[in-house]
């Protein structure tokens, strides 16, 4: 190992990657970042934003491990919005507006900037492997480095090919080649290799959109920033627009199907179901005559415009037509035109629920290569994967973040179990506990992680604990803090046969939304207001700490299945009893407990019972 050049090599430099090598940094290991354009890194090739439902909270488990995209938008958002407010905790999110340029050069500087990351601009062409286990890679310049461990986040590069209308251009995005020869090495290995697609719309010139027939959507003060380490600076934020397309739209791009390299078999890949191209929507909802289109800025100092909604493979001249029928772009002028991309990827049964590849020792898999879509679906994995490369190097078990502690867990584990047919995003409905995962306790959840491992300084962990302090003290003193019910006025209506009622009973009340029970017991208890986001932490617990208690039980349920552990090359062909179906999913996906083989396609109860009777014979308890 010492030989080596590197300890960890990882293989492109977009969300996925930065954030690879920043953790493996992070815990001592000297890293080569291969990328082809060192000035790109974490470039946001599709919409120019972080966040969203689900999204959001996948972005606060990586702040809580130390990662750096919370801080990178933080710092560089244009706006900032909250989403979901109307319903539970759970599903509140956050969704911040990027100012593309500066984003990528604030990923650039912090990245340049670490000693033990050393960036080095080639294309990997294959990996080399010896005794089963990878040692380095090859680059198209015939140059070879050598690593104890690889982290391949190539994103949409993987013999990547654009469509534009019957225009085929071999890319990865646009103006940026592909890389052709890694898909090929991968395949020498064994590995089984798919195809899949993305696309991105065309960029509007701003200053030829009549926003004045648009709906205004500005950001929101207080802003709710993203990461706990973030600077809270004051700035005016910049609207995005509503708008949606017309009848006419539907006519035209109904009519130019045939043009479309979507419908005209061009594309074999199968694309994101949840973000389909415009010619997607129409095609697969006849009936609807019109579509929401969002105008989100691609940041300060450029007036280019991000149609989010209007993702097209149609040919340029289409595309003009078409984007001038929507309501407020008669005039619109295209500065760069949409396309899609398709791309190879690695169906992630191959791949343990640390990443590591079941083939190759050492050879980690991170973003859209498993099959995922999305900036933060990718930043997450990325973080994993460098953690667990670093662990892997140091010969410490890997760390498996399971679907009771985090978003990142869900998607890990239905990545490891589910057939990948089309490209994954995270939702909030992916997550049966979601109520214990909410984007305010990601801390709660994961700083344990971040803190054993080394991903953030004393300094952050000692003033979280004290964060978690306060938030204690403050239930205490909500629930043992009384008022008189004649002090209510209307609000005391449901409490007329009691004296007195207890704070936190207030903050219980269903009939208030969370916001109105911390406005009303600050209105009571006027210092309660320095509290903060203590108070909101703390009024969150208070409120659902009975449906929490019922969440809990059901993890520990679920706990108890996870920990028997099935040996990774356990023979299911042996086991009479099960049935065909059942043994051809449990040898393909390699399920690493029980639980996990529950949640398999095709494995019914009853095989479980079957599989559970054997594994107790053979004691597959973790402890």
């Amino acid at each position: 190992m010492s030989n080596r050049d590197f300890d960890i090599i990882v293989v492109g430099g977009g969300h996925a990657g930065v954030e690879a090598a920043r953790a493996a940094a992070r815990m001592g290991r000297q890293v080569a970042l291969v990328t082809m354009d060192k000035s790109r890194l974490a470039l946001m090739s599709c919409n120019p934003a972080v966040g969203g439902i689900g999204k959001s909270h996948l972005v606060k488990e990586v702040d809580a491990l130390g990662g750096l995209m919370g801080e990178a938008i933080d710092a560089t958002g244009i706006q900032f919005r909250r989403l979901n407010l109307s319903r539970g905790p759970a599903v509140w999110s956050t969704r911040a507006q990027a100012d593309r340029i500066r984003y990528n050069e604030y990923v650039c500087n912090r990245i340049k900037a670490i000693p033990r990351i050393t960036i080095i601009e080639e294309t990997v062409a294959r990996i080399i492997v010896e005794n089963d286990a990878v040692c380095g890679v090859g680059c198209e310049s015939n140059r070879e480095i050598s690593g104890s461990a690889v982290i391949i986040c190539s994103g949409t590069f993987l013999s990547g090919l654009i469509h534009i209308g019957k225009k085929q251009i071999k890319a990865g995005r646009m103006d940026e080649p592909a890389a052709v020869g890694l898909s090929a090495s991968l395949k020498e290995y064994g590995f089984e290799i798919g195809r899949l697609k993305t696309g991105t719309p065309p960029r509007l010139d701003g200053k030829t959109i009549d926003f004045s027939v648009c709906k205004e959507q500005p950001g929101e003060d207080p802003i709710p920033f993203f990461s706990c380490r973030s600077e809270k600076r004051r700035f005016k934020q910049v609207s995005c627009y509503l708008t949606d397309t017309t009848t006419t739209t539907k006519k035209l791009i109904t009519n130019s199907f045939d043009q479309s390299a979507i419908f005209s078999g061009q594309i074999k890949a199968t694309g994101p179901r949840y973000c389909p191209s415009i010619e997607d929507k129409f095609f697969r909802f006849p009936d609807k005559p019109t579509h929401q289109i969002f105008l989100e800025p691609e940041g300060n100092g450029t007036d280019e415009i991000y149609p989010n909604g209007f993702s097209t493979a149609l040919p340029e001249s289409i595309q003009r037509e078409a984007i001038r029928t929507v309501r407020g772009l008669e005039k619109a002028e295209i500065t760069r035109p949409g396309y899609a991309v398709e791309y190879d990827f690695c169906p992630p049964h191959q791949i343990k629920l640390s990443l590591e590849t079941r083939l190759v020792a050492g050879l980690f898999l991170a973003g859209q290569i498993n099959g995922t879509s999305g900036y933060e679906e990718a930043a997450a994995q990325g973080l994993i994967a460098g953690l667990n490369a670093s662990l892997y190097l140091m010969d410490q078990p890997a760390v498996v973040l399971d679907r009771s502690e985090a978003y990142i867990g869900v998607m890990i584990d239905d990545l490891c179990t589910r057939p990948i047919t089309e490209p994954y995003r995270m939702f909030t409905s992916r997550a049966e506990y979601r109520l214990a995962l909410r984007e305010d306790n990601a801390r709660d959840r994961l700083t344990v992680y971040a803190d054993r491992y080394g991903l953030i300084d004393r300094q952050e962990s000692e003033a979280f604990a004290q964060l978690q302090h306060d938030t204690n003290i403050l239930i205490d003193k909500l629930e043992s803090t009384r008022v008189r019910v004649t002090e209510l006025g209307a609000a005391g209506d449901r409490f007329r046969k009691a004296d007195k009622v207890s704070l936190g009973n207030l903050i219980r009340q269903p009939h208030l939304t969370l916001e109105e029970s911390i406005g009303l017991v600050i209105s009571l208890n006027p210092e309660l207001n320095s509290g903060g986001e203590s108070l909101i932490r703390a009024a969150i617990q208070i409120r659902y700490k009975g449906y929490l208690a019922k969440q809990k039980r059901e993890i520990d349920k679920f706990r108890k299945l996870e920990t028997m552990i099935i040996p990774d090359r356990f023979d299911y062909q042996a086991i009479t009893g099960l049935k065909k179906e059942a043994i051809e999913r449990l040898t393909r996906y390699r399920p690493q407990s029980l639980g996990q083989a529950g949640r398999l396609e095709g494995v019914s109860p009853g095989d479980l019972a079957i599989l559970s009777v054997h594994l107790k014979r053979q004691g597959a308890f973790s402890g």
